[in-house]
């Protein structure tokens, strides 16, 4: 039997499926982010004594540093998950970009946007 060379359009329903569900409640996610970072969800303490604002201050920024730094990695997860339902549209999704053949299906289960079979992504660690 010859070695499969991509996955059939019900298999790639189901990781359609899998990522359209992932890319909902990253975007929810994102979403909540940004609040934060526009002050939508302010908790802040501009009616308290100026003491407990200046010790505020120095907290907020390192959190906002960090809700950045969140909302940066959610919104590169949002890109991969696009990318790979563009991919299922171009019926080339599973398809390792290192070495042409197909990524496993639990890899993709796991990580929907996966680029790189486990081999190949191991292989450029060197």
């Amino acid at each position: 039997m010859a070695e499969k060379t991509r996955y059939s359009d019900a298999e790639l329903e189901e990781f359609r499926a899998i990522i359209n569900e992932k890319l909902e409640i990253a975007m929810k996610n994102y979403e909540q982010l940004k609040s934060i970072l526009n002050g939508s969800d302010s908790n802040d303490v501009d009616d308290t004594s100026p003491t407990y604002k200046v010790l505020e201050e120095g907290a907020n920024t390192l959190s906002k540093e960090e809700t950045t730094r969140l909302a940066q990695r959610q919104q590169k997860f949002i890109n991969g998950l696009q990318a790979a339902l563009v991919r299922i549209e171009n019926k080339t999704y599973g398809i390792c970009r290192e070495t042409g053949k197909l990524i496993p299906a639990e890899r993709l289960r796991a990580v929907p946007h996966a680029t790189l079979s486990i081999e190949a992504k191991n292989s450029g660690k060197k």
